[in-house]
């Protein structure tokens, strides 16, 4: 909060109304300098001990005030009428305004007066000390009705700046994460610029830079909402792809297991960026995970599913991923549910020639031509669309069980 304002504020009003006036912390401790304090008081607060009877009064003159969220009028313990207003902002209490230290006219009736002198053991008086005791006999007197309408004129200003000085502060931090949610989205959009202008020339290398953009966008934004299970997985997730995918084991081989995992990955963050929008499911016999399987193959083919058949619709996309034997090969089908594949597109499509916005969309080509170099043109890729229900495609890798790649 501004403590200058409610100073200068606090020193202003002291003046005009011409009583004492100090706005304390939860535990009576001062948070601004007094304002109109008596001679008394003054060299009251000097002494140690009772200082600290000082604070004590005015905290437990502040929570009385707090129990009834009004100003409360007391006695401390040197015998002076205070009133203790509280502070309060959200419902946290911040402390109280004190507005007092004078006597009250003879014969006036304060009523709800707490009298708080007795708290404390008479041993080591003030009283003995003569030059306080002249002091306290300085002290003026005031009404009750004039001390208790200062007390609820400085609490209610003292309230509203407090309040201001709240709004204000989060106005400020809005504001800050606003810059630092902009100057993030500049150096998103530098790195986006930059994975477009990147050319992944090796086959290995084929994944959408747009699809790397979303996934640092995805776990940017969980690491500001959450703290931090969750963010965890997502970084493990996308960390274990970029080493699969940029691992240089010096051969085109992993077993079809490590391939299926890395699709795992890279489906479970997509799950983060989509939602509901699309389910999938994978089935990987024990006994195939051992299988040969060219280097990322797999994902070229999920990644277009992705791209025509589930990001165009809101919700219901689905991707089923099945291994299964036939003869001497094991089968890898991968299906989604979308709108299908014309006929003519799908031979595009095989010949990377088939255009996207503007660019050759060559994922699957490039698949297609892997397998029949490693495995010979009876083990290219299998497109059947429309597959099921005159909706949807299927995608067939055929991986033969008795290959050799050391003869490769």
């Amino acid at each position: 909060m501004s403590v200058d304002m409610l100073q200068k504020v606090q020193d202003n009003f002291s003046a005009a109304v011409g009583v004492a006036m100090v706005i304390v912390d939860p535990e009576g401790e001062p948070v601004t300098r007094p304002s109109g304090f008596s001679s008394f008081c003054d060299t009251i607060r000097h002494h140690p001990k009772w200082r600290e009877r000082c604070y004590h009064c005015d905290a437990v003159g502040g929570r009385t005030a707090l129990s009834t969220g009004d100003p409360s009028i007391y006695k401390c313990h040197a015998g002076l009428v205070d009133f203790a207003a509280p502070i309060i902002m959200r419902g946290e209490y911040l402390g109280a305004v004190i507005c007092g230290q004078v006597k009250m006219r003879p014969g006036e009736m304060a009523p709800d007066l707490v009298d708080l002198s007795g708290l404390f053991p008479v041993e080591a008086s003030w009283r003995e000390d003569p030059r306080l005791m002249a002091l306290y006999h300085d002290i003026g007197e005031i009404s009750y009705g004039r001390l208790r309408s200062a007390a609820y004129s400085l609490f209610y200003i003292a309230s509203h700046i407090v309040e201001e000085s709240y709004s204000s502060s989060v106005t400020q931090e809005l504001y800050a994460k606003n810059l630092r949610l902009m100057e993030e989205s500049k150096r998103r959009a530098e790195l986006e610029r930059s994975l477009r202008e990147a050319e992944l020339q090796a086959l290995s290398y084929q994944v959408n830079p747009h699809f790397l953009f979303n996934v640092l966008n995805t776990i940017g934004r969980l690491a500001l909402i959450e703290d931090a299970a969750q963010t965890e997985n997502t970084v493990h997730a996308f960390a274990d792809m970029m080493r699969y995918i940029l691992k240089k084991s010096g051969t085109q081989f992993v077993p079809l297991a490590t391939e299926v995992d890395h699709v795992k990955n890279y489906l479970f963050l997509l799950r983060l960026r989509l939602g509901d929008r699309f389910t999938f499911s994978i089935d990987l016999p024990a006994d195939l995970a051992e299988v040969t399987c060219p280097f990322m193959v797999l994902q070229p083919i999920v990644e277009n599913c992705m791209n025509y058949a589930i990001e165009p619709r809101e919700s219901g996309g689905l991707i089923d991923i099945t291994a299964y034997r036939d003869g001497h090969d094991v089968i890898v089908d991968i299906v989604d549910n979308g709108d299908g594949i014309p006929t003519e597109r799908r031979i595009q499509v095989l010949a990377g020639v088939a255009d996207r916005s503007g660019r050759k969309s060559i994922g699957l080509h490039n698949v297609d031509s892997r397998m029949r170099h490693y495995f010979g043109d009876g083990h290219g890729l299998e497109i059947v669309s429309p597959f099921r229900g005159g909706r949807g495609t299927l995608v067939r890798l055929r991986l033969p069980t008795d290959f050799d790649e050391a003869a490769v």
